[in-house]
C-alpha cells in the first residue's frame, strides 16, 4: 500500500511558514498586511489568506496510514495567480469547532443513526468544541451550546421527531442562524454536520432548484465569510420522499452548499440511507486529510473573492471553499 506525503512545491516561490491557526472568519485570516508592490507595483495592500484544503489521492490506503505527499498546485483568486506561502497539516489531532444540525422532520428511521453520530462526536480530537441543534418549526433549537465536553455533546443528541409538524420554514434559514453562533468561538477549524433533506419549498416548488433558493445562497455566503465547511448527510422527509424531482433538487442544493464551502455531501441513492456509518468514516477521513493553505492575496477590495486551486499531480482531488468574503 503506497504511503503518501503532502508538501508544497511551486517553482520560483520561496516557502514562508506562518504559525497560525485556521481562521474563524476572513478578518481573522487577514491578520497581517504588507504594503508594497505585490501584484501590480502600485502599492496594493497584500494580505495572507488561509483556505482549508482537503487533499484526496486515488488509491490511497486508510487515512491512518497516510503521510504527506508532494503535490504541485497553483492558486488563483478572481482569476489571477497568487503567491502560495505555506501549508500546515491539521489531521486527526487538530481540534475542530463543530455544529451538529439535524432537521427534526427527517424520517424517523434516522433516529437509529444517533448512536453512530454520538460515537463520532466522542472521538473528535481533544480540545474540539461541539454544539448540537435541531432545525424545526419556529427557530433553531439548540440542545447543547458549544462545549469541550464531548460526552455531554454526544448525549445531547436525540432521535428526530419525523413529524411534518416539526418541519422548519426551510433548512437554510436555520443553518444561517447556526452559523452566527460561530462568531463567539475562537479561531480554528470550523464545520457544520448537517442532517437534512436539503429541500427549500418556502417560495414554491419552482424555487426549490439549486440556483433558485435565496436562503441557500445566504447560507453559502455566511459559511464562506466565517470559514465554516458544511458536510451534509441527506435524509428525506415526508415532503421530499417519493418525488424524484424534489429529491434531485434537494440533493443538488446540499451538494452545492458543501462544494462551495469546502465540505462534502453524502447520499445513498435517492432514498433513506441504510446507515450513516460509511458517511461518518469518509467524513473522518476528510478531516484527517485537511490542511491549511496560506497564500498572499493582492485583492484588498471588500466583497466576495473567488478562489481556484489547481493541482497538476495525477490522481489528486482537492476540496476547498469556492471563495471568501472580505469585510
Amino acid at each position: 500500500m503506497r504511503r503518501i506525503q503532502i508538501r508544497r512545491v511551486v517553482a520560483g516561490v520561496f516557502a514562508i511558514v506562518f504559525s497560525i491557526l485556521l481562521p474563524g472568519n476572513t478578518e481573522g485570516v487577514l491578520a497581517q498586511s504588507t504594503r508594497g508592490s505585490a501584484g501590480n507595483g502600485s502599492g496594493v495592500t497584500a494580505r495572507p489568506v488561509v483556505i482549508p484544503l482537503t487533499i484526496r489521492v486515488k488509491g490511497a490506503g486508510p487515512t491512518s496510514e497516510l503521510e504527506l505527499k508532494t503535490v504541485d498546485y497553483a492558486v488563483l483568486e478572481d482569476g489571477e495567480p497568487q503567491t502560495p506561502l505555506s501549508i500546515r497539516a491539521m489531521g486527526s489531532n487538530w481540534p475542530i469547532n463543530l455544529f451538529v444540525l439535524i432537521q427534526d422532520d427527517v424520517v424517523s428511521s434516522i433516529g437509529l443513526e444517533m448512536k453512530s453520530l454520538a460515537e463520532f462526536i466522542r472521538r473528535l480530537p481533544r480540545g474540539s468544541r461541539v454544539s448540537v441543534g435541531y432545525l424545526r418549526t419556529g427557530s433553531l433549537q439548540v440542545r447543547q451550546k458549544f462545549t469541550v465536553d464531548l460526552e455531554k455533546a454526544a448525549k445531547a443528541l436525540r432521535p428526530p421527531t419525523g413529524l411534518a409538524s416539526s418541519a422548519p420554514y426551510n433548512p437554510y434559514v436555520e443553518v444561517v442562524e447556526a452559523l452566527r453562533r460561530f462568531d463567539s468561538q475562537a479561531a480554528g477549524r470550523r464545520a457544520i454536520l448537517l442532517v437534512s433533506d436539503g429541500l427549500d419549498i418556502s417560495r414554491g416548488i419552482d424555487a426549490s432548484s439549486v440556483g433558485q433558493s435565496v436562503d441557500l445562497q445566504r447560507a453559502i455566503n455566511e459559511s464562506q465569510r466565517r470559514g465554516v465547511a458544511v458536510y451534509a448527510f441527506f435524509a428525506p422527509t415526508a415532503t421530499s420522499s417519493g418525488n424524484m424531482t424534489l429529491v434531485a433538487n434537494a440533493q443538488g442544493s446540499l451538494n452545492r452548499l458543501a462544494d462551495e464551502t469546502g465540505g462534502r455531501a453524502y447520499f445513498q441513492g435517492l432514498g433513506v440511507p441504510t446507515s450513516f456509518t460509511p458517511f461518518i468514516k469518509d467524513l473522518k477521513d476528510s478531516l484527517d486529510m485537511q490542511i491549511a493553505l496560506t497564500y498572499l492575496s493582492t485583492h484588498p477590495k471588500k466583497g466576495f473573492h473567488r478562489v481556484k486551486i489547481i493541482s497538476s499531480t495525477p490522481g489528486v482531488d482537492l476540496s476547498y471553499p469556492a471563495g471568501y468574503i472580505r469585510n
